[in-house]
């Protein structure tokens, strides 16, 4: 009997199909997932607001301002401080109603309190006030030819003050940055003489002179160093920054000429020779070392009119001051200006410095040997070995 045929299988599930094709096949790639990148833990509280450039520049600004006020009283004083010229005309137009500001909103008090901790309490005043008798009226003064010439006092020159070891000549020096390296040449040598004593420190303050107490009121500081120190002789050196028109601290209602005119004669003698009357009525003797030739010849012929400005009144004071003459001492041999002199051997010395105007140490130590034999002359400061057994 023949076999009957099989029933044909029941076909498969979707599913079932899918999974042995799969298994032919292998399995399908996966689907395509962007990647996202990790991102940074936020921080705990509000989120920063960013400021515009608006707002930086609001801020920029009024930091600017501030800094201003507080710093108002030594920006005016800068101002102050400028040459004569509209520069500085517009500088103090623009300076001078800031610091009032400052002032009256007392911004100016935190500045005051640092420079107080500093030991610069008043650096931003400006002082202009000479403390010398009013100038004589204006007007050139012209002696009638049958006018008689002062009469010669016919008075005995009173004895020299004597100084020994016991009772030293005490000396004190000012000026200029020209009195520098003189000054320090004096200390040394007043300092090896058993009879001298320099006191305090080679006052020399650079850019400064008498023409601009604004700058430095060497009025102010030489009468209450002369105070303070009290020294018996009192060396100075000034006008390497006053060969200039300009001056500050004029009178009230009182103008001057061009640099070397009659009326700038008349007030740097004044400012000079007030000088030295403060520091005689202090019972001190003053030495002024006059200015040097330069390398500038037209700066030499401007040393040259403080020069003889200053000379004519310390002639005026004879007994009470001295001056000395470094312009010849500093010459060349066909009179003008070198950088190098002989000393007693022969031998040639740098005596000027490479700016062709300040001395080096042995130009110092020359001033130093005449300013000693000027207060040997002035004061007895030998005797006193005589009375040694």
């Amino acid at each position: 009997m023949a076999e009957r045929p099989l029933p044909p299988l029941p076909p498969l599930p979707d599913e079932e199909t899918r999974t042995l094709e799969r298994a032919a096949t292998g399995p399908p790639d996966p689907p395509h997932v962007p990647r996202e990148r990790p991102r940074a833990p936020r921080a705990e509280g509000p989120q920063r607001r960013q400021w515009s450039a608006g707002h930086a520049l609001v801020v920029s600004v009024l930091a600017l301002a501030i800094g201003l006020l507080l710093n108002a009283p030594g920006i005016h004083k800068s101002a102050y401080n400028k040459p004569d010229g509209w520069q500085r005309d517009v500088a103090l137009a623009l300076t001078g109603p800031l610091a009032g500001v400052s002032h009256a909103l007392l911004l100016d008090r935190p500045r005051k309190a640092v420079q107080a901790l500093v030991g610069r309490s008043g650096a931003d005043e400006i002082h202009t006030d000479l403390g010398l008798p009013a100038p004589a009226p204006a007007g050139k003064p012209n002696r009638p030819a049958t006018q008689a010439p002062p009469p010669v006092s016919t008075r005995s020159k009173p004895k020299k003050l004597a100084f020994s070891p016991k009772r030293k000549l005490k000396i004190w020096v000012a000026g200029d940055s020209l009195v520098i390296t003189p000054g320090y040449a004096i200390v040394r040598a007043a300092g090896a003489s058993p009879a001298m004593e320099p006191v305090g420190t080679v006052d020399g303050r650079v850019a400064t002179g008498l023409t601009r107490p604004d700058v430095f009121n060497w009025f102010d500081e030489i009468r209450s160093s002369v105070k303070e120190l009290r020294p018996r002789a009192v060396v100075l050196g000034f006008g390497g920054n006053d060969d200039k028109a300009y001056m500050t601290g004029l009178p009230e209602g009182r103008s001057i000429g061009d640099f070397g005119s009659w009326s700038w004669r008349k007030e740097y003698g004044r400012r000079v020779g007030g000088l030295m009357d403060a520091i005689n009525r202090a019972g001190a003797f003053v030495v002024w070392i006059g200015l040097p030739q330069t390398r500038s010849a037209a700066q030499t012929q401007r040393f040259d009119v403080v020069n003889a400005v200053v000379e004519k009144e310390a002639r005026k004071r004879d007994g009470r001051a001295t001056y000395v003459d470094t312009y010849t001492m500093f010459a060349g041999d066909d009179g003008g200006y070198t950088q190098y002199l002989a000393d007693g051997s022969g031998q040639l010395r740098k005596v000027r410095a490479d700016d062709g105007v300040h001395f080096e140490r042995e130009g110092g130590d020359m001033i130093a040997r005449v300013v000693l034999k000027a207060l040997n002359k002035e004061f007895d400061l030998t005797s006193w070995r005589k009375q040694q057994p």
